[in-house]
């Protein structure tokens, strides 16, 4: 795939590593300084690395390899499953595994087991590497999500997603003792321009995001929240609880530089979920209980 832009002069003197991937969202910096490396980005035809600055009237272009097809296979994991019927089921995801391939996760995911346990029988409509993934949820965040056997409960259970009527609850431990007992975080969320990987509250390229919290118990240093997702952004309740200054503990990008270790990732669990059954039309819910990580950190800090 081939690009072409041209540098405007407010772009002048800006490193091109930044100005590509500033320019065309679906490129990484890594990627870009690796296209770079390879000598597929050139400046008026002439090759140039990944620190060069271009002039205003510059033509930059690009020569972006198609990607690897890659399939996901199938690997007997175990999985811990809530609900099963011939249209979907839903399970409860252990913390630190990855719901679908991806670079760096090819294996071990939770679609690889899927794939195993389910055969042939789930929805397509994600592709190869994300079959019956309706939502996701975090490598590193415990707890149910829903998964679609076949392409018809699939659609109708995202339309359910799409207008707010799919229930999700979480709980988590941050940081802190809150102000209120409960309250609403309304702040749109889109991606950071300082580093692509992450999220952040901004009015720019943003979608509304509205988060509900409730402390269930405080100690140690920290809250016990329950929070229900009125939308379903990427990294939500992180970015909602960091910008109110209530970081989810153990959270390695959102939260303090001085990260919980022995917690490997955010103390936060999708304890609830609720939907309508895309079929028979039946309202489902499913309650799991707070993983043993979980648990421990509530005893060790007194959070009764």
């Amino acid at each position: 795939m081939d690009y072409r832009l041209i540098v405007t002069a407010e772009n002048e003197g800006v490193r091109i590593d930044k100005l590509v991937c500033d320019c065309i969202e679906t490129l990484s910096r890594s990627a870009v300084s690796q296209l770079a490396d390879e000598g597929r980005i050139t400046v008026n035809g002439a090759a140039v690395n990944k620190k060069f600055k271009p002039k205003a009237g510059d033509l930059i272009e690009l020569d972006v390899p198609e990607p690897k097809k890659l399939e996901a296979e199938a690997e007997d994991i175990p999985l811990d499953i809530v609900y099963e019927d011939d249209d979907l089921l839903v399970v409860n995801k252990c913390k630190g595994m990855v719901v679908h391939p991806a670079p760096g996760n090819y294996s071990g995911t939770l679609v690889n087991a899927l794939l195993y346990h389910c055969k042939d029988s789930l929805s397509g409509i994600n592709g190869v590497l994300r079959p019956g993934i309706v939502h996701r949820i975090d490598k590193d965040t415990s707890g149910l999500l829903i998964v679609a056997k076949n392409d018809r409960a699939h659609i109708r259970l995202a339309e359910q997603i799409k207008v707010h009527s799919f229930s999700r609850e979480y709980e988590a431990v941050v940081y802190g003792r809150l102000k209120n007992d409960s309250g609403t975080i309304d702040a749109p969320i889109g991606r950071s321009k300082i580093d692509r990987k992450k999220m952040c509250v901004t009015d720019s390229n943003s979608k509304p995001a509205v988060t509900h919290y409730k402390v269930i118990d405080n100690g140690g240093g920290f809250s016990h929240v329950a929070l229900k997702l009125e939308t379903g952004r990427t990294h939500q309740i992180r970015v909602h609880m960091a910008y109110i200054g209530h970081a989810v503990a153990g959270d390695p990008v959102y939260g303090p530089q001085k990260v919980i270790t022995e917690l490997r990732g955010q103390c936060l669990h999708a304890k609830k979920i609720g939907f309508v059954h895309p079929i028979t039309g039946e309202y489902l819910s499913f309650d799991s209980e707070l993983p043993d990580y979980f648990k421990r950190f509530l005893s060790k800090n007194e959070i009764l």
